[in-house]
């Protein structure tokens, strides 16, 4: 039994992607046709949350308003305790 799944950008939620090659782990990356898209290639599971969208912008401003290395590390990561 097939079935497919409807793959859009991370930003412009557009379906018009391609394949982009596989990551070290195997992992398919798909790019975005789109030209106003925040970002080129991106994939749908990533080994790292680092990765994830909006997690950069989280970190950014909890340094901003002065959260150190392991607030911030508890903030983002609640299953480490």
């Amino acid at each position: 039994m097939k079935y497919y799944q409807e793959i859009s950008g991370l930003y412009c939620k557009k379906t018009n992607l391609g394949k982009a090659g596989k990551s070290t782990k195997g992992v398919q990356r798909y790019f975005c046709k789109n030209e106003a898209c925040e970002t080129y290639t991106f994939m749908l599971e990533y080994s790292s949350k680092a990765y994830e969208a909006g997690i950069k912008k989280k970190i950014v401003e909890m340094a901003i308003n002065g959260s150190g290395i392991r607030d911030t590390a508890r903030v983002l990561n609640p299953q480490s305790y």
